[in-house]
């Protein structure tokens, strides 16, 4: 191993990357049971252990839990997974320490493809809206792309953080003129809040596979990953492919920020605040970032979940403004301390 990546490889720390597996595998089912447990009816934890292993269908507190309960669960750590890791995987890949796809344009172009679906193609399966939602989230992101590599001196992190906000504005701006103009703004509001209440089991069982695969991909390529964040030169000196990296990765991103957004809507900052604390844990090795990011982004879902139901009962708080508490302050955070990195 050449001397850049063994130095780099050496600050990671993967005694802390098994404890927070290990630990937020734990504390992940605990929340999922909480989860569970809390709502507009609150249910034991004998119930919901009854509920889960041996299901009655004739009891009411049952069916609440397995048709309703259980689906919002899941669907909230699986998109919080989901988003955690393709975050990850753009802060590696593209060495911008403000990277997230929401912020990218990534969220705001499958929330466009969504709204279109609503007004051309009402009723559409749940599977064709979420491979609509692929194409918007690739349409998003080459449009900040290609805005940020049209500027003198080529992409730099700063020119695409300001190009993903440029485009997110204009991509948003878009979905909200086709709301109001076919009058579809009930039916986005859900979206637009960002929100798990109306995920079901249908939901799960298409977004599982892409979440599944999108995780295991970047887990596969998470060593090239980590050369790549040490620099396209340094990367390239020890023989790795950097376009096939990139182009695999950006596949990788896409299909998670697509699925997650489809169920949900477009819920920043999970991306941008989870690969963050989960390096400043486990050190610079993706490696043991993007285990550790999908565990702790799936925990932040779910707890997050939970906080929305009890915080104003019985209504609902949205999920995307109780993250966006953390996720703004700590993004003016990093923009105040990573400056340098951007230039």
């Amino acid at each position: 191993m050449s001397r850049p990546l063994h130095s780099h490889i050496k600050k990671s720390r993967p005694v802390a990357g098994i404890i927070v597996i290990v630990g937020g595998l734990a504390a992940l089912v605990v929340g999922l049971m909480l989860s569970i447990s809390f709502g507009a009816a609150d249910i034991g934890m004998s119930t919901v252990w009854e509920a889960v292993f041996s299901f009655n269908p004739d009891l009411s507190q049952h069916q609440i839990i397995k048709e309703l309960r259980m689906p919002r669960s899941l669907g909230s750590a699986l998109v919080g997974a989901a988003f955690a890791v393709a975050g990850a995987v753009m802060q590696g890949m593209t060495r911008n320490p403000l990277a997230d796809s929401g912020l990218l344009g990534l969220n705001a172009g499958a929330g466009l493809a969504l709204a279109l679906c609503f007004a051309f193609f009402p009723g559409m399966p749940y599977l064709s809206i979420m491979f609509f939602c692929f194409i918007g989230a690739a349409f998003g992101a080459g449009l900040v792309f290609g805005t940020g590599t049209l500027a003198k001196g080529g992409l730099t992190p700063l020119r695409l953080t300001l190009a993903g906000a440029a485009v997110s504005a204009l991509l948003v701006a878009l979905t909200e003129g086709i709301a109001i103009y076919f009058q579809i703004s009930q039916d986005l509001a859900f979206w637009t809040a960002g929100g798990v209440a109306g995920v079901r089991w249908l939901h799960v069982n298409i977004m599982l596979p892409f979440v599944l695969g999108g995780v295991l991909v970047s887990l596969i390529l998470s060593k090239s990953i980590t050369v790549l964040s040490l620099g396209e030169d340094i990367a390239k000196g020890l023989g790795q492919n950097n376009r096939l990296v990139k182009i695999v990765a950006s596949i990788v991103v896409l299909v998670l920020a697509g699925a997650a957004v489809s169920a949900v809507g477009s819920i920043a900052f999970v991306g941008l605040v989870i690969p963050h604390v989960a390096r400043m844990i486990v050190g610079v090795d993706y490696r043991w970032i993007i285990p550790s990011s999908a565990i702790l982004g799936a925990i932040l879902m779910v707890f997050a979940d939970v906080a929305a139901r009890t915080i104003n009962p019985p209504h609902e708080t949205p999920i995307g403004a109780l993250i966006a508490l953390i996720g703004v302050p700590f993004f003016l955070y990093l923009a105040r301390t990573k400056g340098r990195e951007l230039s």
